[in-house]
């Protein structure tokens, strides 16, 4: 019964249902009382159906993903500059995959069942003297993306927190190393300004949403893990290259 249990969970009939009901709860978040710009969408349509990996920077815990599935679910419907009406809902794509933090998935209803649309969960912490202590990815998490990369498009945030230019994690340069996907860069924003920390309830309607999709990134598999790592936490403009042309906006405005 297990065993039934948890191939029905992982399996596309299901996560097709969660992407329709949980398309439909959100779409007007997304779409209606904020306003969503989607750049670079026209060349999702150009990527294999496999072996793709999406790295973005983090602004809620759940905002974005939700975000992403509307988009790809878009594209499988020749979508190529926006949304537009959500009749992709009737029919989504199921080829999607997201990396989640273990503890994260488990902290309420809503997360378990939004655990059932793809997530790839992993530990990413553990308590120290009462203090959260942030780990690497261990082998198991990064076995259980490279089976998902063999078969779906996966979504991951390198920095795996909100926290804006945090430093990005090892684990996801040694999955782009080892595995060489096609790797596309993702920048969105205005993400933290509508939505409360776990991205589902608002804080400020009115907000325009971006997603920016740039092109995939040449990249040197042979190079190191730190190499590698540098490239991607650039693309995504969390590098302290951007973390010091942001200081300086900053205080040039004052």
């Amino acid at each position: 019964m297990l065993k039934f249990f948890t191939r029905f969970k992982e399996s596309r009939f299901m996560r097709g249902v969660v992407y329709a009901v949980v398309g439909a709860l959100t779409y007007p978040g997304i779409n209606i009382f904020n306003k969503l710009q989607v750049n670079g969408m026209e060349n999702l349509h150009k990527l294999p159906k496999k072996n793709v990996l999406f790295v973005s920077n983090h602004q809620t815990y759940f905002a974005e993903v939700i975000t992403f599935i509307h988009i790809f679910c878009a594209v499988k419907w020749r979508r190529k500059h926006s949304l537009g009406i959500p009749f992709y809902l009737l029919w989504p794509s199921t080829r999607i995959n997201y990396v989640a933090a273990e503890e994260t998935m488990k902290s309420d209803w809503i997360s378990k069942v939004l655990s059932l649309g793809g997530a790839l969960t992993v530990k990413r912490t553990w308590k120290k003297d009462g203090l959260e202590v942030r780990k690497s990815l261990d082998p198991s998490d990064t076995r259980k993306i490279e089976r998902a990369l063999n078969n779906n498009w996966v979504i991951t945030f390198p920095q795996g927190t909100t926290k804006p230019f945090a430093p990005g994690r090892r684990g996801t340069a040694f999955i782009i190393k080892h595995h060489q996907p096609i790797v596309v860069p993702v920048v969105i924003s205005g993400y933290w300004r509508a939505f409360n920390k776990k991205g589902l309830k608002f804080k400020k309607k009115g907000t325009p949403l971006s997603v920016t999709f740039k092109a995939p990134l040449k990249i040197d598999y042979n190079d190191t893990c730190e190499n590698i790592l540098e490239q991607v936490m650039d693309s995504i403009e969390q590098s302290n290259k951007y973390m010091l042309k942001g200081r300086h906006h900053f205080t040039s405005s004052l």
